[in-house]
């Protein structure tokens, strides 16, 4: 029976947080650097934490806080702008609620985000016209290296022309220490390799383990056999198709990464 479950709302800023769904707890990450604590956050540098690596890990010093520190039966992690919602309704009140995730849990062990397509490329190449190809490169010669029964599924997932994304699962406990122990593995790996280039890149790009990861979970689930439930994801904020359709096209036609 599950007993406990914390999903984790990152944000590196105030926003406006759930309010009647106990399951959901804020936390601040980055803050380690921050030079403001929001009242009412966890913090992400309490206890055992990588969160002075933010700027290049992203929202995965939220889940490493709670690999090392959290106590709960279930964990996910969502984004201050991005929620699961049945629903798909853009609102707060109309996100995943405690009861509908419970009844999910009963049949999966493992909740991501509905797939994103790329339709006419594969993960690889959409990585590639979008970030640092080179830290690809490295991330595959890390696996190839230090987990060598996964390369076969890396490479059929980043043969796909669908991934899902935003570092965004909500996985029962066993599930999540495994695979947080897996994939912090490969990316302190991919980090010793890289780190000296990585300071020389724009700060979207210094990003570079949230992107690598991004990658890595439908490695770990296609290996470990793993049936997952997809959830839509609600995006919050407003979104500019105008400026995603132009970046898109500057990555196609090869004028370079538009941040």
């Amino acid at each position: 029976m599950v007993d406990k479950i914390q999903i984790l709302v990152a944000a590196h800023k105030k926003a406006s947080m759930p309010q009647k769904e106990c399951m959901y707890t804020p936390i601040q990450v980055g803050s380690a650097l921050a030079s403001e604590k929001f009242a009412g956050f966890l913090y992400d540098n309490n206890g055992v934490n990588i969160s002075a690596k933010n700027p290049y890990f992203n929202e995965l010093t939220a889940l490493y806080w709670a690999r090392h520190n959290s106590d709960a039966d279930v964990i996910g992690l969502v984004h201050y702008r991005r929620f699961f919602s049945i629903s798909k309704k853009k609102s707060l009140s109309a996100i995943l609620s405690e009861p509908d995730l419970r009844e999910l849990l009963q049949t999966t062990a493992v909740i991501v985000p509905k797939k994103r397509r790329y339709w006419i490329e594969s993960s690889q190449s959409h990585y590639r016209h979008a970030h640092h190809g080179e830290s690809l490169d490295v991330l595959r010669s890390v696996i190839a290296t230090r987990q060598p029964d996964y390369l076969d599924s890396y490479d059929r997932n980043m043969a796909h022309s669908w991934a899902h994304m935003f570092n965004m699962f909500i996985m029962k406990r066993n599930k999540f220490d495994a695979y947080m122990d897996w994939l912090f593995d490969i990316l302190f790996a991919v980090e010793v390799q890289i780190q000296d280039d990585v300071v020389q890149w724009d700060h979207y790009e210094q990003r570079v383990y949230g992107f690598l990861s991004e990658r890595l979970l439908d490695v770990w689930l296609d290996k470990n056999h793993i049936n997952y439930q997809e959830v839509p994801v609600i995006f919050m904020e407003r979104q500019n198709w105008l400026l995603k359709g132009g970046r898109f096209l500057a990555r196609k036609i090869g004028i370079g990464r538009i941040v």
